[in-house]
């Protein structure tokens, strides 16, 4: 093999080096980028600017109409995740797991919540969960 060959050889590997690694850092860039577009992104920072938040009038609708009643995943009978979420009582004795699950985009899982739902949820529970 004369000089030349082993120049072409040579470039060749290092022009191959190069695509490889410019090829692995594309697809790192776009794995990292839609990984972090995903629901499971980071976690929903509440308001709790205004008029505190009230069970009755603010939570119990929005977790009984997207998860429980409408969902059915939460409905009566359920054993799905924390099980029925229909009563003050079954709400508040798991309002940490539902906390964690509303305020990182976990739950609900066939749909989502809007930031004033969020809102309301994250800020009760934050505002010790009372049965008002």
């Amino acid at each position: 093999m004369n000089r030349i060959q082993k120049n072409v050889m040579k470039n060749n590997y290092v022009q191959f080096k190069f695509n490889f690694l410019k090829t692995a850092l594309i697809i790192s860039t776009v794995l990292s980028f839609s990984s972090a577009c995903n629901k499971k992104g980071v976690d929903f920072i509440p308001d709790c600017n205004g008029a505190p938040k009230s069970f009755a009038t603010d939570v119990r609708p929005v977790i009984l109409a997207s998860c429980s009643n409408n969902s059915g995943c939460h409905g009566a009978g359920s054993n799905n995740g924390v099980g029925e979420l229909l009563t003050y009582s079954k709400i508040f004795n798991d309002r940490s797991k539902i906390r964690s699950s509303v305020a990182s985009g976990d739950m609900p899982l066939n749909g989502s919540l809007t930031s004033e739902e969020k809102n309301a949820i994250l800020c009760w529970i934050d505002g010790g969960a009372p049965n008002n």
